[in-house]
C-alpha cells in the first residue's frame, strides 16, 4: 500500500530538528534562514512565518519570544485539497528590527559571514533552510532525492555553493528550476544521509541509512541469485550438448576407444547433468582413487568433443 502522507518522513526530519536542543549561537542562524526562505512581510511590520508542523512553530515561537521579547502570535490555516493539511503561523511583530538583526535581507543573496563562518553557524543555518523550504524522499522509495526549493536563483546558488564547500563531507548539489522556483538537490543516497546527520537529524539519519543498506542488501541476494540460476542455465546446456555428444560417439563405439577415465567421466556426466565442474571432478575422483582436477575434467570433455567434431563434423 502506497505511503498516504509523501512527506511523512521530511516531517520527521524537520520535528526532530526543531525538537532537539540548540545553543542560541545556532539559534540565531537557524531563524535567519528560516525568515529568509519561508518569511512573508505584512503590513504593519509583522511577518508571517508557517510550518506544517506543530513542533517547528512552537521552536520559532520559543525561540523568537526568548530572544527579543517581542509578541507573536499563532494562527493556522486548513487546506482545502485531499489531504486537508493544517498550516501552523507564527506571526512576529517588529519584523524590521528582527530582520536586521538576523541580517535578513530579501533583496539580497548573502547574509553576513558572522551568521555562516563556524562550521556550527553554518549547520544551524542549513537547517533553517531544510526545515523552513526542505523535502526528502522517504527512504523507503526507491527514489532518492532532497531537495531545498527555493524562489531566489541567486540565493539558490548561494546555498548550493554553501554546501557544496562543506570541508568535513563531500556534497554534489546541483539546482534545477522548477516553475517558478529553483531547487537546489542531492541524489546519490550517502549524501543525502550525510546532509541529514551534517543539519542535527542524527535518528532520521539512522532510519535512512538502515532502510537503505537492507535494500542494497537484498538488491545484491537478487543478484547473486540471478548470477546462480545464470550459471546453472549455463551448466545444463553445457551437459545437454555433451551428452548429446556421448551417446554419438557410444553409437559409433568411438567412445571405446577413449581413454579409461574418459570413458569412466562420460558415464558420470550422463548420470548427473546438473553436476558442475567441479561436481564432476569430486565424483570422478571417488569413482578411480585418484585426485582428479576440475582442469582435468575440462580438459577431458573438451577431448570427447574434438573426438565428436572430428567424426560427425559437426561444429559447435
Amino acid at each position: 500500500m502506497p505511503n498516504k502522507n509523501p512527506f511523512s518522513f521530511a516531517l520527521k526530519v524537520k520535528e526532530e530538528i526543531a525538537s532537539s536542543h540548540m545553543p542560541e549561537t545556532s539559534i540565531r542562524p537557524f531563524l535567519s534562514a528560516f525568515i529568509k526562505c519561508n518569511g512573508t512581510y505584512r503590513l504593519g511590520g509583522v511577518i508571517d512565518l508557517s510550518s506544517e508542523s506543530s513542533r517547528v512553530a512552537k521552536l520559532l515561537y520559543q525561540s523568537i519570544s526568548s530572544i527579543y521579547g517581542v509578541g507573536v502570535r499563532f494562527s493556522y490555516t486548513r487546506s482545502m485539497n485531499f489531504r486537508k493539511a493544517v498550516k501552523y503561523h507564527c506571526l512576529v511583530d517588529e519584523a524590521d528590527f528582527i530582520c536586521s538583526d538576523l541580517d535578513v535581507d530579501f533583496l539580497s543573496a548573502k547574509p553576513n559571514k558572522y551568521l555562516i563562518g563556524t562550521n556550527e553557524n553554518l549547520s544551524a543555518y542549513l537547517a533553517g533552510c531544510f526545515v523552513s523550504v526542505g523535502s526528502v524522499n522517504d527512504p523507503k522509495s526507491s527514489n532518492y532525492h532532497l531537495e531545498l526549493a527555493l524562489s531566489d536563483p541567486d540565493f539558490a546558488s548561494f546555498i548550493c555553493k554553501c554546501i557544496s564547500k562543506i570541508k568535513t563531507i563531500e556534497f554534489t548539489p546541483k539546482i534545477i528550476k522548477r516553475r517558478q522556483q529553483y531547487v537546489v538537490y542531492l541524489k546519490r543516497s550517502v549524501q543525502i544521509s550525510d546532509f541529514l546527520s551534517y543539519i542535527g537529524a542524527t535518528s532520521s539519519c539512522l532510519e535512512f541509512e538502515n532502510v537503505r543498506v537492507g535494500r542494497e542488501m537484498i538488491n545484491i541476494d537478487n543478484r547473486l541469485e540471478n548470477l546462480d540460476l545464470a550459471n546453472m542455465e549455463k551448466t545444463l546446456s553445457a551437459a545437454s550438448r555433451q551428452i548429446k555428444e556421448i551417446d554419438y560417439l557410444k553409437e559409433k563405439r568411438i567412445l571405446d576407444n577413449l581413454p579409461y577415465k574418459a570413458r569412466v567421466l562420460a558415464d558420470i556426466r550422463k548420470n548427473n547433468p546438473e553436476a558442475s565442474l567441479e561436481e564432476l571432478a569430486s565424483i570422478l575422483s571417488e569413482t578411480i582413487s585418484s585426485q582428479v582436477s576440475k582442469s582435468n575434467i575440462n580438459h577431458i570433455l573438451r577431448k570427447i568433443h574434438e573426438e565428436y567434431i572430428n567424426d560427425s563434423g559437426n561444429i559447435r
